[in-house]
């Protein structure tokens, strides 16, 4: 793979008007960084799970803030890495392509949550089960292997592309019309279902293959797998920085969440995230943290601090595996390369948050819950596009927005439309619609 063909302003559905001469006050990547937060969904996130219950007197961290936080750090990333990639190839005439790549990062970052459903990854599972344990079983003889691999590997990563790239009802050729290099880089995994092996991860459905190869077709993204076999592309290069950005902020803002919560103490985290460093380096951190009474500043400053580290260390490796990023052949992720101290330090947090704070009692109530209301919706509303001739699925339908085609010409068409609607409900209007469908909220007059 090359630079020069990996940054792509070219928009999809908007091919056709497609000019690289064309220049003004913001580049088109900025131009995607500026739609995205203008647009419903991406303010939607404020209203969805991060990890924690939405917050009642604390405040913690929800898709929104992850996701602006993400942006941030993973721009900073990228611009240290071709901060250092400027200098290798300064005789390329191509070399101020490198510019752009802060700008990309900065707006995949932005929409690498997109697809994800309320209740954090728990709706994640409640969508995918419903169809492998739950009522939806019996849908499979009616969909094709492809489709069902799709629905039953329900995933969150693949909904944001679809998201940002279907032409839902009304709405414009090319959905989003987003830069082909910003889409490809928030596919984590740029292979279909049926590949997702034991985690399940994919990146595209069924329904959006075609948009996807275009993409990578025209970005040189290197197919691994032959003709006639599904769908296996290397990953666009920058998705290992917008993956680094999000590994490094919800490991650490988890653990600053989990002290506001008083889930863990004060001295856990500091023990915790003081070992990313050196003994000189945390002698000055240390006064620092000698000169300030508030412990939540503490640890504030603490975090900063480990952010900092872990964006220089990534950015290393990823200037260090360039060749084999490029060939398509580095199996590994950037956090998985840190040198020995902080690879230590960052695998001693993820023990902590998986045995401290991902089973506290909090989480698992959300998750409970999400579960039972994305289940009972499913129910519902997959009832209502499969039997739409019944008076209880007219009155469902009427609700149904119009810009997800519950009428579809094929059954994995209308269910996508339900997924659609799901998927990009908030916590409280899942919550909300549940009640009603239950019977247990009245509408006030």
């Amino acid at each position: 793979m090359e630079w020069p063909r990996l940054i792509c302003d070219k928009r999809l559905g908007l091919e056709n008007y497609h000019d690289p001469r064309s220049c003004g006050t913001r580049s088109d990547f900025q131009r995607d960084h500026d739609r995205l937060v203008f647009s419903s969904p991406f303010r939607r996130l404020q209203n969805k799970t991060q990890v924690f219950p939405l917050p009642g007197s604390i405040f913690v961290h929800n898709r929104l803030t992850h996701s602006l936080e993400v942006s941030c750090v993973g721009r900073s990333l990228a611009n240290e890495v071709m901060r250092q990639l400027r200098h290798k190839y300064r005789d390329e005439l191509w070399v101020e392509c490198l510019d752009f790549a802060g700008e990309i990062v900065g707006a995949a970052c932005l929409a690498h949550d997109l697809g994800n459903p309320p209740f954090g990854h728990s709706g994640e599972t409640a969508i995918s089960t419903y169809f492998s344990e739950g009522e939806g079983r019996h849908l499979q003889q009616r969909l094709s292997p492809r489709e069902w691999a799709d629905l039953t590997r329900f995933e969150g990563n693949a909904n944001a592309f679809r998201l940002l790239t279907h032409q839902f009802r009304g709405r414009r050729k090319g959905g989003f019309a987003m830069t082909y290099s910003t889409l490809a880089s928030i596919v984590k995994y740029p292979h279909e279902s049926s590949v997702a092996g034991q985690r399940g991860k994919f990146g595209f459905f069924t329904s959006e293959i075609d948009d996807f190869v275009r993409i990578a077709d025209e970005l040189g993204l290197k197919r691994q797998s032959c003709p006639g076999e599904p769908l296996v592309y290397s990953r666009h290069p920058l998705v290992y920085i917008v993956e680094a950005a999000d590994d490094i902020c919800y490991e650490v803002m988890d653990i600053e969440d989990a002290h506001k919560l008083k889930i863990l103490s004060t001295e856990t985290v500091i023990e915790h995230l003081s070992a990313f460093f050196p003994p000189e380096r945390l002698r000055r951190m240390n006064e620092v943290m000698d000169s300030v009474e508030d412990t939540n500043e503490k640890i504030a400053y603490l975090r900063s601090c480990v952010i900092g580290r872990l964006v220089e260390c990534c950015a290393d490796s990823f200037v260090r595996h360039e060749e084999e990023i490029l060939s398509g052949t580095f199996s590994s992720t950037l956090i998985r390369s840190l040198p020995e101290r902080e690879k230590l330090a960052y695998d001693s947090c993820a023990s902590l948050s998986y045995s401290r704070i991902y089973d506290a009692p909090e989480v698992v109530d959300v998750e409970l819950a999400g579960h039972r209301i994305i289940t009972s919706l499913m129910q519902h509303l997959i009832n209502a596009v499969i039997n739409p001739e019944l008076s209880y699925s007219k009155l469902l339908l009427s609700k149904f927005p119009g810009q997800y085609d519950a009428q579809a010409p094929t059954l994995f068409g209308r269910i996508q439309a339900v997924l659609d609607h799901i998927s990009g409900m908030t916590d409280v209007y899942a919550l909300d619609l549940y009640r009603k469908l239950q019977g247990q909220s009245l509408p006030a007059v």
